[in-house]
Order: C-alpha cells, then structure tokens, then sequence
C-alpha cells in the first residue's frame, strides 16, 4: 500500500521553525514528492497555489496575520488543505469552513497525516 501523501505535492503555512521542519520531514516520510514551507503570506503567489501544490497545511496565525482569508482562496481554487494550529477557535472554524479539519497543536504527527490525506481525498475516516 502506498504512502498516504504518496507523490502530492504539500504547501505548508507555518512560521514556527522547528514546526516547519517536522511538518516537512513527516510529510516526506509519508511520501510526499515536494513540501515548501511559507512562513509568511507574502512568500506566497496566491494565484499560482493551485497549479503548484496538491494540498496545503495551513496554520490559522502567521507572524500575528489570520490565515483564514488565505484559507478562502484556497476553497475557491480547489486546492483541499487542513488547519493545523495552537489557537483553537474550532467554532470559527467549522462555521467558515464546514468539513475543514483542524488538528490542533501540540499534534501528533500521525493526526495531521491523516486529516491532509483525506482532505485529499485518501485514507478513511476514523
């Protein structure tokens, strides 16, 4: 059976250095092909996302920024991703975003491999 991100092509938010190195090193263990860490929204080409990366993992605050209008472009352009975040608002969260996951920091990091994958369409739910 292949890796759960077997080939995908990850995105993450993420302005936690040593985060962001995990994150990157979990998705690789699980097969993705290419993870690029962002750790502010300006390194980021909102119109070019969907063409570059199969799913995302989005932290809801980057360096003191929401990441929720971000997150709204990404439900327009299709791209499917996951909230990964300390700041646990799920409320907020599942009103704006119905069927998003948020997996909340500290996570383990077979959590967030999951929610992504099947954000993505592989796994089962739990």
């Amino acid at each position: 059976m292949p890796p759960l991100l077997d080939g995908l092509r990850i995105l993450v938010l993420e302005d936690e250095f040593l985060i962001a190195m995990d994150v990157e090193q979990l998705c690789r263990d699980h097969g993705a092909q290419e993870v690029v860490i962002a750790r502010d929204l300006a390194e980021i080409d909102a119109q070019r996302i969907a063409t570059q990366f199969d799913a995302a993992i989005v932290d809801l605050m980057l360096s003191g920024n929401s990441t929720l209008e971000f997150a709204a472009g990404l439900r327009e352009t299709g791209v499917p991703f996951v909230f990964a975040s300390g700041y646990s608002d799920a409320e907020e969260i599942g009103a704006s975003f119905p069927g998003v996951k948020l997996v909340t920091k500290p996570y383990s990091g077979e959590d967030l491999v999951e929610a992504l994958a099947l954000a993505y369409g592989r796994g089962t739910p739990n």
